[in-house]
């Protein structure tokens, strides 16, 4: 007897038509409930406007940082303080030495921060300046390039910073222990000077003396206000760092010509 195997039942359009629109549905099913959760801004973090005031996060809030150990130009690290709600990213250029900074962040203020921050562990007297800028022309006024010293790299650190605003408005800032409020110095330029950025910042640490340097046009270095008497008793975290001012828009600062000194007395 001679056996015939049947031939394939040809499948009809009905039937595909009707995979497909399953395979559809199953597929946006799927992403649906891959799709990442809604970041859900905390009304405190809202930048200040006309209609809305900037306050003091909960006494009792934190967010881990994240630290990426990879060297970058002189720093040994990088790390986003206070874990953002959108991660940050820097990049160097060793052809002009320039360090380009991408970070969201509510604040560098108050009692806990968020910031981008490039970092080498130190002790001893430190000298670091460098030249800042903000190629978004519209940022938010308050965003600034830093220059820190920080105790460690936990949200609510003490430190000690010069902090260079996209208004031009420059100030030494300090939280004097763990968990307090920031405090600082503004220093706002006008007449001939309205707007303008300074040309090059500067922090120095000499002993227990915190001061800051400028360059408004591009004369020499100058101490800029008084200093202030902050301990940081054995290491620290000292670098730079970006901070837009906006707890989920990240905007850019580029930080170039920079000159970190195991020693007081070398800003330039």
């Amino acid at each position: 007897m001679k056996i015939v195997a049947p031939s394939p039942v040809p499948q009809q359009p009905a039937r595909v038509a009707a995979l497909a629109i399953f395979l559809l549905l199953a597929g946006a099913s799927l992403q649906a409930h891959s799709a990442p959760p809604q970041v859900v801004v905390p009304d405190w973090a809202q930048p200040g406007s006309a209609t809305h005031n900037q306050v003091p996060p909960p006494a009792d809030f934190h967010r881990p940082t994240v630290t990426f150990s990879k060297p970058i130009g002189i720093f040994a690290a990088q790390s986003d303080i206070g874990g953002p709600l959108v991660p940050g990213a820097a990049e160097y250029d060793a052809t002009n030495g320039a360090y380009t900074i991408h970070s969201a962040g509510y604040n560098i203020w108050y009692q806990r921060d968020e910031f981008r921050f490039l970092w080498k562990k130190m002790d001893g007297d430190i000298s670091l300046a460098a030249d800042a800028t903000f190629p978004n022309a519209e940022g938010y006024g308050d965003r600034k390039v830093v220059l820190v010293i920080r105790l460690t790299l936990e949200d609510d650190s003490a430190e000690a910073m010069i902090g260079e605003h996209g208004t031009g408005m420059t100030h030494l800032a300090w939280r004097a222990e763990r968990g307090a409020q920031m405090k600082d110095m503004s220093y706002r330029f006008g007449g001939t000077l309205t707007n303008i950025h300074p040309k090059r910042i500067g922090i120095e640490k000499h002993a227990n003396s915190i001061a800051i340097y400028i360059s408004l046009t591009g004369e020499p270095m100058h101490q800029f206000g008084p200093p202030i008497t902050m301990p940081f008793d054995g290491p620290y975290y000292v670098g730079i760092g970006f901070c837009s001012h906006l707890p989920i828009t990240v905007d850019t600062g580029v930080v170039t010509n920079v000159v970190l000194e195991n020693s007081a007395g070398k800003i330039r």
